[in-house]
C-alpha cells in the first residue's frame, strides 16, 4: 500500500511507474504468503493447533488469514510510510525492501520445507530487485532536482503551483 499511495505526491512520471509496478507486485506477494499460510493451516486439528501455539490466533481468527507480525502485532496502516517528500519516501522504500529481505532470510534460517522455502526464496529475490528499482527511482528523482541541494525543497509540494518555490531558502541559489 505504501508504494501505491506514494504515487499521488510523486512529481516524476518514471518514478510513479516504478511505484506502481512494485506496489502491484507487492499485492501479489501478499497473495503468495496468504496461500502458503492457508496450505499450512488447512488440515490442522485442535491438537495440532494447541501443540504449535496457534491456539491464541485460532481463538480470534480460526484459520482465516489476518495479517500480524511474528510477535502477534496486527498490521496497521499507520506503519505505511507516506511522507509526501520525494527523498524521504524513496529512502523509506529502500529501507522497507531491505527489512523484507531480512525477514525472508530469517524465515529461511528456520524452515527447511522446500514447499515453503522455494516461494520464500523467490520473494526474497524480488525484494532485492525492488531495492534496485527504488535505487533507480532515487537517481531519477535526484537527476530532476536541484543538483546543488537535493534536500533544500520538496518538489512534490514546493513546485510553484502552490504560489511558492520554497519557503525554506536553504542554500538555494
Amino acid at each position: 500500500m505504501r508504494y501505491l499511495n506514494q504515487r499521488y505526491s510523486m512529481p516524476y512520471r518514471e518514478v510513479v511507474g516504478i511505484l506502481n509496478d512494485v506496489g502491484t507486485e507487492e499485492l501479489a506477494h501478499l497473495e503468495m504468503v496468504g496461500t502458503i499460510l492457508k496450505q499450512l493451516t488447512r488440515d490442522m486439528c485442535i491438537e495440532d493447533i494447541k501443540k504449535t501455539g496457534f491456539d491464541t490466533y485460532f481463538v480470534d481468527h480460526t484459520a482465516g488469514i489476518y495479517p500480524v507480525s511474528a510477535a502477534g502485532v496486527p498490521h496497521d496502516m499507520k506503519y505505511i510510510g507516506v511522507k509526501g517528500d520525494v527523498i524521504a519516501d524513496l529512502h523509506e522504500d529502500l529501507a522497507a525492501e531491505q527489512k523484507a529481505r531480512v525477514t525472508y532470510d530469517n524465515i529461511l534460517r528456520l524452515i527447511d520445507d522446500p514447499d515453503i522455502c522455494d516461494p520464500i526464496k523467490f520473494l526474497r529475490e524480488r525484494e532485492i530487485v525492488h531495492y534496485q528499482r527504488f535505487g533507480e527511482a532515487l537517481r531519477i528523482a535526484q537527476d530532476n532536482m536541484d543538483a546543488k541541494n537535493f534536500y533544500g525543497w520538496n518538489p512534490a509540494f514546493d513546485n510553484g503551483r502552490n504560489g511558492r518555490k520554497s519557503s525554506l531558502n536553504v542554500h538555494q541559489s
